[in-house]
């Protein structure tokens, strides 16, 4: 299950760069990014209220990108993400 969303996160652990989540499920988000990811690569995804989570860039095109959680979201900080945008 994927949630339309526009959250603001971060990338990276010491030096972090602004993103934008477009969407999200349990197990991954697309983002929105202001510098270009590459592929396969490993990102640490801050999202509000919740942290940082790792996650594998799956796909990325110019300054958008679709990554996999290392470990699925719980549904209950899935579902209150998705309550930020309502």
């Amino acid at each position: 299950m994927r949630a339309p969303v526009s959250l603001d996160a971060h990338i990276g652990k010491g030096v972090r760069t602004l993103c934008k989540v477009v969407d999200i499920s349990i197990h991954g988000a697309r983002l929105q990014t202001y510098s270009a990811l590459a592929k396969g690569s490993l990102i640490w995804l801050t999202l509000p209220g919740v942290g940082s989570v790792v996650a594998e860039v799956k796909w990325a095109d110019d300054y958008a990108a679709g990554c996999q959680f290392q470990q699925p979201l719980e549904i209950d900080v899935f579902e209150g993400l998705v309550q930020l945008n309502r």
